[in-house]
Parts: C-alpha cells; sequence; structure tokens
C-alpha cells in the first residue's frame, strides 16, 4: 500500500509482557504469523495475514514500569515536529519526542486532552499496513472517551479532520473524515465502563468469522465484553485479550440495517 495521506490510521502496536502468550493468542483468534523479533529495536516483532504485514507485538522496554497492555494507533504524519507542535499546541501532551527508528520512519507517542494515547508516524521504509480490510487485517477504530468535547477539539485541530455526528438518540457517536473518507469514529463512554477503565483507541480487525474469532478468543482467555452484534457495517464483537488489551473483531460482509445517517458539525 501507499503511505497514508496525514491524518490517516497508519500502524497499530501493542506491548506485552507475555510476548509469546501474545503470539499464541492473536496467531490463533486473527490468523497471524509473526517474523523473527529485532533484537536492535528491542525485540520489536512484526504480524502479518497472508504474508503482509498487519501490526506489532513488543516486550516491555527493560526497566519501564509495567503497565497494562493496550492497542496503540498510530497516524500518519509528513513532518513529526510539526505535528507534535500541533499536538501541543492543541493541549494535548507529548509523551515520547519524536525518535527516529532507523531508515524505518521517525514515531511519537502523544495523549489527547481527555487521555486517550495514540501514535504518530512518519513513513520511511516502513509505510505502515500493507493491507487492511482484509482477514487478520487492521480495518476501522474508535477513540472512546468520557469527554467527547475535548477529543472532537484537538484531533480535527491536529489532523484536520471534517466532523459529521450520527443522528442516534441512544449514543453520543462522531466520525471523523479525511476529505470523502471516513478515517475514524468517537464514542462517549457511558457508565457502562468501569472507572478504571481509562480512554482508549479501540481497534477492529477483520474476521471472516465474528462468532468463530469470538469462541477462539474466549477458549484462549479472553473476555468478551460486547456482541456479537450484526451492524449495517458488519458483524462486531468487542474482546479484551488474556493481558487485558481491548480490541474488536469484525465480518464486514455480513451486514443489517440501513446506514445511519450522518450530519456535518458546523
Amino acid at each position: 500500500m501507499a503511505v497514508q495521506p496525514e491524518g490517516a490510521p497508519c500502524w497499530a502496536d501493542a506491548t506485552f509482557s507475555d510476548l509469546e502468550g501474545a503470539k499464541n493468542f492473536y496467531g490463533d483468534v486473527l490468523g497471524w504469523t509473526f517474523a523473527q523479533a529485532s533484537a536492535e529495536y528491542g525485540d520489536y516483532t512484526q504480524a502479518y495475514a497472508d504474508g503482509k504485514a498487519v501490526a506489532a507485538v513488543v516486550p516491555p522496554m527493560p526497566g519501564q514500569p509495567e503497565a497494562p497492555s493496550q492497542w496503540c494507533l498510530y497516524f500518519a504524519a509528513r513532518d513529526t515536529d510539526a505535528t507534535a507542535a500541533r499536538i501541543r499546541d492543541n493541549g494535548g501532551e507529548v509523551l515520547m519526542e519524536p525518535m527516529q527508528v532507523g531508515d524505518f520512519g521517525t514515531m511519537c507517542l502523544a495523549r489527547d486532552p481527555s487521555g486517550v494515547v495514540f501514535g504518530v508516524w512518519q513513513a520511511g521504509t516502513h509505510e505502515g499496513f500493507e493491507v487492511m480490510a482484509e482477514p487478520g487485517a487492521y480495518t476501522w477504530a474508535e477513540v472512546f472517551t468520557r469527554e467527547p468535547e475535548k477529543s472532537d477539539a484537538f484531533f480535527p485541530a491536529v489532523f484536520s479532520y471534517r466532523q459529521r455526528d450520527m443522528e442516534d438518540g441512544e449514543m453520543d457517536f462522531r466520525i471523523y473524515d479525511l476529505g470523502e473518507r471516513s478515517v475514524l469514529g468517537r464514542m462517549k463512554m457511558t457508565e457502562e465502563f468501569p472507572p478504571e477503565v481509562p480512554p482508549y483507541i479501540n481497534v477492529y480487525f477483520t474476521v471472516e468469522d465474528c462468532d468463530d474469532a469470538v469462541a477462539k478468543a474466549t477458549k484462549l482467555g479472553g473476555v468478551l465484553r460486547f456482541g456479537p452484534m450484526t451492524t449495517p457495517f458488519g458483524r462486531f464483537a468487542a474482546i479484551s485479550d488474556p493481558q487485558g488489551a481491548n480490541f474488536s473483531v469484525i465480518d464486514i460482509t455480513t451486514t443489517e440495517g440501513d446506514m445511519p445517517k450522518l450530519t456535518d458539525v458546523s
């Protein structure tokens, strides 16, 4: 795939204290295979679906305090330094300053004003996802936040998103667009989320059969959080893996109902 336009999701990775356990879990649930760990880059291990790079798993850095596992979504940038400046200018926090990773590219980590952690990636030889919206690959993501007004002010200011609200009286859901392409959702976290669950970005991976993926995940110690449910976008379910990382699986070929109406946010 070509380098993604600025602001488009382009990569995902997660840190796991039990790297082999994560490889076994996602290998079974999503059909991933894994490259040999790169000792030069902290045993960073790329995952592949049908031979194409779709994500990565990595052990904690030595001396790093143990933190809950969580998927991190990276957004494409033309210039990480300029993006980091916009993050600060709009009330965000840069957690890791822009850092060149060999000839692969330049990364930084940041947090939005509501507490959502995300990454920024300026591609070098590593352009990001080699495939999307195919079995085992990334297909979608949503910002889950308790303070949607903060995220709605921040992300469009940093990445020039257009915003549209979903006309649904039951939930506060917004879509962020790049031009005519929808690239990210934003969901307000309700009381159904335990208070200890921090704001986060929920990453969706494509599967051929949602129910089969859920069965595999729960058999291996994952926890079903929501679903499976069939929607106009596909049949999906939200899962926590055995190490606590949240993600969703979706079969985009199984749909039901009409697409919701979206209203431009002025």
